[in-house]
């Protein structure tokens, strides 16, 4: 009975989180005159990369980098196979040909940069202070860029909108707080109920906690396409990584230097290949990603979860 209440009250904290957090980001992008896109890749996307970073100081701390560095990548290739893949199937997600070229090549750089700087299975602290220094600049660069944000931007939620903008930061991290919560209980009773039917722990690993732990994204990004605001939810896709790399192993290895083991390289070859993968379906989709994309991302996930589970990878 407990399970029920913790996948129930779970899944009421990620719908209202949700709506929450894109109604805040929406009002917050209009009062600061720049896009969704740009809130989607800042805000949302680094309330969303606090859990890899808590995860990943955690991880170095205690003296075991690879963790911090495993979280990372696994959370990066969810975030474009498994996020980008079901929003897409479920709701269309457009960029604008003037913003993807702005905002690929951020994203791109990131996704190999990694790739280089790990390639001597090392992050040495000089390399965590470039990797904070790239992020500084990169958020410095999308608020600096403002725009003309048209005042009919679909907002659902019509309560307390003569609100400021503080107001409205509040929803935000409200928000954030309720969909990281409500991901926690869902994991948490779907957990106990696999292991009660006998499940096993490989499973529930790769399918119920893989899944809870891209669910904020998931449906962050989600509501976000539903209500038409598609470069909201690829921002916080784009965001999120860029965030994850250069932030959360930046600071990681300001902590303690990683020093990583060679089989981590396969799994930096897929997120690297999964970027640009994403990138070939943007352009050939005319800059947008629809279902016909959403399955291609997916069953990209679902295939390297796979061949990871028969230690192929």
């Amino acid at each position: 009975m407990l399970d029920l209440v913790e996948i129930v009250t779970g899944l009421s904290l990620l719908f209202y989180g949700g709506d929450f957090l894109v109604t805040g980001s929406t009002r917050l992008a209009r009062f600061l005159k720049i896009s969704p896109f740009v809130i989607g890749a800042t805000v949302i996307a680094f309330g969303t990369s606090a859990p890899e970073l808590a995860v990943a100081i955690l991880a170095a701390l205690d003296g075991a980098p690879e963790l911090a560095m495993g979280n990372v990548i696994g959370s990066n290739i969810a975030n474009i196979g498994l996020v980008l893949g079901i929003t897409a199937m479920i709701a269309p997600i457009v960029i604008t040909s003037k913003r993807f070229k702005r905002e690929y090549p951020p994203f791109l750089l990131a996704a190999f940069l990694i790739l280089f700087l790990v390639w001597d299975l090392k992050i040495h602290r000089m390399e965590g202070i470039i990797m904070i220094s790239l992020l500084a600049l990169y958020v410095w660069r999308s608020f600096s860029h403002k725009e003309d944000i048209p005042s009919e931007l679909k907002d659902e939620a019509h309560l307390l909108t003569d609100k400021g903008p503080a107001f409205q930061l509040l929803l935000i991290i409200g928000g954030l707080v309720a969909l990281v919560g409500g991901a926690k209980l869902l994991v948490l009773g779907g957990v106990s109920i696999a292991r009660n039917i006998g499940i096993s722990e490989w499973f529930i690993g790769v399918s119920i906690v893989a899944i809870g732990t891209s669910l904020p994204e998931i449906v962050s990004s989600l509501m976000a396409a539903k209500r038409g605001h598609g470069e909201m939810a690829i921002g916080n896709i784009f965001g999120s990584n860029i965030f994850n790399t250069l932030m959360v192993l930046g600071i990681t290895s300001l902590i303690h230097p990683l020093n990583i083991s060679e089989p981590i390289h396969p799994d930096l070859i897929i997120a690297t290949g999964i970027t640009g993968l994403l990138f070939f379906l943007i352009v050939f989709g005319k800059h947008s990603l629809g279902k016909i994309s959403g399955v291609t991302l997916l069953a990209t996930y679902f295939i390297y979860i796979a061949l990871k589970g028969m230690g192929t990878l």
